[in-house]
Order: C-alpha cells, then structure tokens, then sequence
C-alpha cells in the first residue's frame, strides 16, 4: 500500500512538473531551458533531473505529452460520421489548428533553439522530433490499415501513406505557420484536393469502420 501511495504521489508530482514545463514552453518555446523550467516548478534544476534524467528525458516526456493528445484529436476527427472528403479535411484541419493554437509549443517539439549554444540556451530538439514523426506516421498507417481495402500488399501501401501523408502535413504545417499565405481553410482545401487519388478510389474494408 505504502509504495501503491509513493508512486502516485511521484506520479503527481511528475504531471505537475511537465505542467510547469509546458508553461515556460508556451512563454519561451524553443530557448526554454532546465533552468527556467525548474524556477516555474519551485525547485532546483537537480531535482528536475532526478525525475528525466537530463534535457532529452523531459523532452521526450513533453513530447509524448503532446502527441497523446493530438492523436487523441486525431482519432476524434478519423471517426467523425461524415464522407471520406469531409474525414480527410477534419484530421488535416485538426492538426493544422493545433500547431496554430499553440504555435511556440510546435516550435519547441520540431526546431531546435536559434540563436544558442547547444548548452542551457535552449533544448537540442532538432534531433528529436524525426521519432514524434514516425510515431504519427505510424499511427495514421494503422488507421488507414484498419479502414481502407488497398489488396494484397495493403499494410506496406498504408504504412507508406501514413508516413507520406504525416510528412506533408508538418512540412506543408511548418510553411504555412511561418509564413501564413493563406488561411488554414484554403491551406486544407488545397492539401485535400492533393490527396484525392487512390485514397478515394479504393473501397472500405468489408466489415471495418470505413474510412
């Protein structure tokens, strides 16, 4: 019972760490450093690294805080009970509003800090966000897997289309966020127009959820 408690309560005190974290990251995005995210926490930068390790621990961590939730979106979106067009839209416009809504976030997971030594300046991201990618990729595969009938050699095809489509997603996102030639409306429009080829022409998986 006694060690049930002390894991809650380190658990606890985890999630109020990454909290604390996410909040220098909304202020500071990629230039937030160990140092600032222990002044928000309370407490001293050692006792941070004894619950991550190092920077690369309570970066993954935020990491997997962040995709959870936007694959949980994601999900939400995959399942709306609309035509194909509309599905495909929704999961693209779900993620380009979630980059929009928390921009320095965004940055955090996918630049590594400008302007910085690779010291307490700022997290060496840059090499991390490759495995956020392929963990989307991944999940967008299973999904289409699971919901499109693409023959024989359908589970390879779909991992591809995950990972094909996860990749214009961040690179069309990226683009877009920085520049903003176009509203995220006409940004979706165009990427789904991009997409309508043997996506749309294949059949739902007999007996699945349809895609």
């Amino acid at each position: 019972m006694e060690t049930t408690q002390q894991q809650r309560s380190a658990d606890q005190r985890r999630r109020e760490l990454l909290e604390a974290a996410d909040r220098v990251v909304l202020r500071d995005g990629p230039q937030a450093s160990m140092n600032a995210i222990a002044a928000e926490a309370g407490i001293t930068k050692p006792i941070l690294y004894r619950h991550f390790g190092d920077k690369g621990g309570l970066y993954r961590a935020l990491a997997k805080r962040h995709t959870d939730a936007l694959l949980r979106a994601l999900q939400v979106a995959v399942d709306a009970d609309v035509d194909r067009r509309e599905r495909v839209a929704g999961t693209l416009d779900t993620y380009l509003a979630a980059i929009e809504a928390r921009p320095q976030v965004y940055r955090f997971l996918m630049h590594p800090a400008e302007d910085s030594q690779p010291s307490e300046a700022g997290f060496d991201v840059g090499r991390h966000s490759a495995p956020l990618l392929r963990r989307l990729g991944e999940e967008l595969g299973k999904v289409i897997a699971e919901r499109v009938d693409l023959g024989p050699s359908g589970d390879l095809v779909a991992r591809v289309w995950g990972h094909g489509i996860v990749g214009m997603m961040h690179a069309a996102g990226d683009w877009w966020l920085g520049e903003r030639p176009c509203s995220r409306a006409e940004l979706v429009e165009s990427l789904t127009d991009l997409l309508c080829g043997r996506l749309f022409a294949a059949q739902d998986r007999v007996g699945g959820p349809g895609f």
